[in-house]
């Protein structure tokens, strides 16, 4: 029903009323006159309040301009105990690597769903956390609030015990998540001035932890050597020279215990914000082959207090900002450090557990699913998003472990395709990837705007150029009704002649921003009564006719037979 009031709200809006009534016509013959008149009648109200821009989107599926990994998409399990609290609100509840309870059966679900789910082990309170296995020379107590004078972010020193990490390992084998750890880097170092730990690292509980693990044949996909530490730091930091030679240590560590294992994993640094000099310095130092993998957090929308979060959201100025550093990062790996690749290993929009009722919400997914769409067009293999649970920005309610807004993100595959468009408005943003599983072209079109309907039309380079052949060497019919039963020629057609697409419109629920639930085409998506994740439907529309998206929504718009030599499937 929304697709023929599209219809008439596209030809009333420039005034072409005669078109109009024809198309009523047109549908009247389908849906019956009164319906047809009914639709056409309310969509004179939505007009007058509101703004329509047409245009086109020209989707180059000949070759790919980037890939992303296997397994992009990432999630965080943190260290944070229950007592973590900001801004006079505590967030975390249960949801940490210690505490977190893996017998929920949502969790199981939820992380199958997403399969394969990387889950990346770390955060703040990792370059605290002591591995209770081979001799230690102090005890191994969990985490306790303390002055902040005294301990990293207020805590004293955790602990992980063996019989908590064979639990987490079960769990992980059973849901198929694919894991990356966070490893403890302050370990040996001193405190020196401010925030600046020197000294050589000791390896020797890690060195344990990880024997352990390798003995248990527990697969760890990538380690990585503390959180955020590089340049300024956050809590602490250390100095890239020293970093370089500690990680240098630790690749020696991983080739003597994993030199009898067929699967070799990747070392993963240095978790933290990307300076480029820092950046730069630490490929030149630590040298070719010993990093795997560079990562990088972001959190560019400040403080989770900040009460204007929803202008900064909505915002596309501030949501391409980041691509600066996505550029930079690029140019040092191509300088610096040919042989690794980039992770977002963090990013949770707002820092210091997001902003209450704003990173939880509907309105949280527009600047998250466009940075996904960004950091993919830069080659990022994998994007961890902080968090899978736990304070205001999970993926999952911390308090039921049902899905939030931000979980449904399934459709997009790995080749990332150029797309361009006719429309000026920087409150359209478009991203267009070969489809995930499947043949076809899958496009993320996002609005941002709180007023402009875009009516837009989807164009191949390749079907572009053929039409242009086909029009010097055939005369078209160029009548006013000829164009008009062009138009509406789909409606009603049988058989394999008609070619759809599926369409995937995400909004709030009751046009809340500020809402916990997702609806999809119109209907809440909620887990099933057997607590499943529910299946994403889609509606389904002739290629050939416009999208239509209203404002501040999602679309995930999927072409099955999309001619891109890009996506052919072997």
């Amino acid at each position: 029903m929304d697709y023929y009031n599209n219809i008439m709200l596209y030809y009333f809006n420039f005034g072409l009323v005669v078109l109009a009534l024809v198309a009523a016509a047109a549908i009247a013959s389908v849906m019956g006159f009164h319906l047809a008149l009914f639709l056409f009648l309310a969509s004179l109200q939505v007009t007058l309040s509101q703004d329509i821009e047409h245009g086109s989107l020209l989707v180059n599926g000949a070759r790919p301009k980037a890939e992303t990994g296997d397994n992009f998409i990432c999630a965080t399990i943190d260290w944070w105990p229950h007592d973590k609290c900001d801004y006079d609100h505590c967030s975390w509840g249960y949801s940490s690597v210690v505490n977190l309870d893996l017998s929920h059966p949502i969790l199981a679900k939820a992380i199958q769903a997403l399969k394969p789910l990387r889950i990346r082990l770390g955060g703040s309170l990792q370059d605290q956390v002591v591995y209770d296995v081979g001799s230690l020379k102090s005890p191994c107590h969990p985490f306790q609030k303390m002055p902040r004078q005294v301990g990293l972010f207020g805590f004293s020193k955790g602990c992980l015990h063996m019989n908590r990490w064979d639990e987490l390992n079960h769990f992980f084998n059973q849901t198929g998540a694919i894991v990356t750890f966070g490893l403890n880097a302050l370990r040996g170092k001193h405190l020196s001035s401010n925030h600046v730990w020197e000294g050589a690292w000791d390896p020797e509980n890690a060195y344990d932890f990880i024997k352990y693990t390798v003995s248990k044949g527990y697969k760890i996909d990538a380690w990585e050597l503390g959180n955020e530490l590089s340049g300024k730091g956050v809590g602490a930091c250390v100095g890239v020279a020293q970093y370089g030679k500690d990680l240098i240590n630790l690749k020696r560590i991983l080739d003597v215990l994993y030199e009898n294992s067929r699967f070799k994993p990747s070392l993963v640094a240095p978790g933290g914000f990307y300076e480029k000099e820092w950046y730069d310095k630490l490929l030149q130092v630590s040298g070719s082959g010993i990093i795997n993998v560079l990562t990088h957090h972001l959190y560019n929308l400040g403080p989770g207090s900040d009460g204007h979060l929803q202008g900064k959201i909505l915002d596309p100025n501030r949501l391409s900002r980041v691509e600066t550093i996505f550029s930079n990062l690029s140019e040092t790996i191509q300088k610096h450090g040919p042989w690794t690749t980039a992770w977002v290993g963090e990013a949770g929009g707002a820092f210091n557990s997001g902003g209450r009722d704003v990173s939880n919400t509907f309105l949280n997914s527009f600047w998250y699913l466009d940075q996904l769409g960004i950091a993919s067009a830069y080659n990022t293999k994998v994007y961890c998003r902080q968090t899978l649970i736990g304070g205001n920005y999970g993926l999952l309610n911390t308090s039921t472990l049902t899905p939030n807004p931000d979980y449904y993100r399934q459709l997009m595959g790995k080749k990332v395709l150029g797309v361009s468009s006719d429309i000026s408005s920087s409150f359209l943003r478009t991203y267009a990837h070969c489809s995930k599983d499947r043949a076809g072209v899958t496009l993320l079109v996002i609005n941002l705007s709180n007023q402009t309907h875009f009516i837009l039309n989807v164009k191949n380079p390749v079907t572009v150029k053929s039409n242009e052949v086909a029009k010097n060497i055939h005369k078209e019919k160029n009548s006013f009704f000829d164009n008009l039963k062009k138009t509406f020629s789909w409606i009603g057609t049988k058989g394999s002649e008609v070619t759809f697409r599926e369409e995937y419109h995400l909004t709030p629920k009751d046009g809340n921003l500020k809402s916990q639930t997702m609806v999809l085409n119109g209907i809440p998506l909620k887990l099933t009564n057997e607590g499943d994740i529910p299946t994403l439907d889609p509606v389904h529309n002739n290629v050939k006719s416009p999208i239509y998206i209203v404002p501040l929504s999602i679309a995930f718009i999927v072409y099955p037979n999309f001619d891109a030599p890009a996506c052919a499937r072997h």
